[in-house]
């Protein structure tokens, strides 16, 4: 009988182990289901995974967004939260950590991303003008159309390749972005919208030597560049990786000179922050800081809380000291890393390079038989779920919507399913039952059928929309 051998975690790819910078505290129990009851349950949900309820799934890899564990010292901060109307000591502490760490002067808090993403969209932009941006993200889109802006894609065109792999897959065409400009005129561009890293292109981060000439550029042309910094931590620690002369700067720093090529922020606090609810818009002109700041009282909430308690911003104060520190954020990316790693030598087609926050499995390369407008990316999200009880989310051309002036469904060159690693959350051993569950769903990819659409909502379809299965 042949000898087995065991190897450890790190020894699987030739490495030295690594682990968490933290260690448990406190436990939530998750139960399991059987087959049945996931089959059911998902059926229930019309096979859209955000219909499924939280109790019915065994590992929520659905978003990153406000699932974090916060700190002991965030819980703690939790008691000392000042709950006055106005000028709750609490806001200042905030508005002191976003200045120390992403620069900019001024600040005006949000009850989360979208708030901000609503102020900014508002205020900058004028019915018609364009928006160009590295890449689309669903709810900014949103918010730049219903203020009167046009989104336009100017990314490089290797973030539309899954298998590419170019480094900072999330930069700016800068060939794109001067045509743009040249052939509609600098007045009618409102800003360029930068995301780090870009969520919809698989977490591709953009460089620093790509913000920089972006800012270059810009600034040619009289134009503002606002940055979406949900993940810039993730960001900085790609750029600390993978660019020449930042090895040895820290996250902290590399983070705050990104963001000096910036006119302003918004922020979903609910990721990068480590906190469960929150955001804010930063900003660098007085101009839309005193436009956001008289608009965050008639849709926010007064300007020293912006729909957030006091305790809540206490959190989030604490959350972006500790979201810097170089150890977690290699650990946070190394845990994304693992799983993704498993993937590619078992040959599962997932996006390339393996990004900060999540793993983005190539639904059109799995189910290759499954044409677009069947959804394959919706069909295998649900296949996982229904498989083991892992719940991912769709991103392909459910997500994309539809054509405002045509009526028919966006077709986008990246039809995907995002799983997507909360922080400090889970442990290694839950990576390996998720990459488990994707091998077997995998290895019956010829037995898949798609689906079709049976409720579409108006608005941001893929949160509400239900499906059934094709015969």
């Amino acid at each position: 009988m042949s000898e087995k051998h065991v190897v450890t975690m790190g020894q699987q790819f030739g490495r030295r182990s690594w682990a968490e910078p933290w260690k448990i505290k406190m436990v939530e129990p998750i139960k399991t289901m059987s087959a049945e009851e996931r089959q059911r349950a998902i059926e229930e949900a019309g096979y859209n995974t955000f219909l499924l309820r939280s109790e019915d799934v065994y590992i929520d890899l659905l978003t990153d967004s406000g699932t974090s564990a916060m700190s002991d010292r965030q819980w703690a901060a939790l008691m000392l939260g000042d709950e006055a109307y106005a000028g709750s000591r609490n806001f200042y502490d905030l508005e002191e950590a976003i200045r120390s760490y992403y620069g900019y002067k001024y600040v005006v808090p949000t009850h989360q991303g979208r708030g901000a993403e609503h102020l900014i969209s508002q205020v900058a932009i004028e019915p018609g003008q364009l928006v160009p941006g590295n890449m689309y993200f669903t709810t900014t889109k949103l918010h730049q159309e219903l203020a009167g802006g046009k989104f336009v894609d100017v990314i490089i065109d290797e973030a539309h390749d899954p298998a590419s792999l170019h480094p900072f897959k999330g930069n700016v065409d800068l060939d794109k972005l001067e045509a743009l400009i040249q052939r509609a005129g600098p007045e009618k561009i409102a800003y360029v919208s930068v995301a780090g890293t870009v969520n919809m292109a698989g977490g591709q981060p953009i460089s620093m030597e790509n913000i920089k000439a972006v800012r270059a550029l810009t600034d040619k042309y009289g134009i503002r560049v606002y940055l979406d910094a949900t993940r810039m931590m993730e960001n900085a620690y790609f750029i600390q990786e993978r660019e020449p002369g930042y090895q040895d700067k820290s996250v902290a720093e590399i983070l705050k000179e990104f963001c000096s090529y910036t006119d302003g922020a918004w922020m979903s606090a609910k990721k990068d922050n480590l906190v469960n609810i929150g955001g804010w818009l930063a900003l660098n002109h007085e101009d839309h800081f005193e436009a956001a700041r008289n608009l965050v009282v008639v849709y926010e909430g007064l300007h020293t809380y912006g729909g957030m308690a006091g305790r809540d911003m206490a959190a989030l104060a604490i959350g972006i000291q500790e979201a810097v520190q170089d150890d977690y954020v290699r650990a946070r990316v190394g845990q994304v890393r693992y799983l993704g790693e498993l993937l590619t030598d078992w040959g599962i087609p997932i996006v390339q390079p393996i990004g900060g926050h999540a793993i983005f499995l190539d639904a059109r390369r799995i189910y290759e038989h499954i044409p677009q407008d069947q959804f394959p990316a919706q069909a295998l999200a649900a296949h996982i779920y229904a498989d083991s009880g892992v719940r991912g989310m769709e991103r392909g051309v459910v997500s994309a919507g539809r054509n405002p002036e045509t009526g028919d469904h966006n077709y986008p060159k990246l039809e995907l399913v995002r799983l997507t690693i909360p922080r400090r959350v889970y442990t290694q051993a839950h990576m390996d039952v998720v990459a488990e569950s994707v091998k077997a769903v995998y290895d019956r990819r010829k037995e898949a059928k798609g689906l079709k659409m049976v409720y579409e909502p108006k608005y941001l379809r893929f949160f509400q929309a239900r499906f059934e299965p094709l015969a």
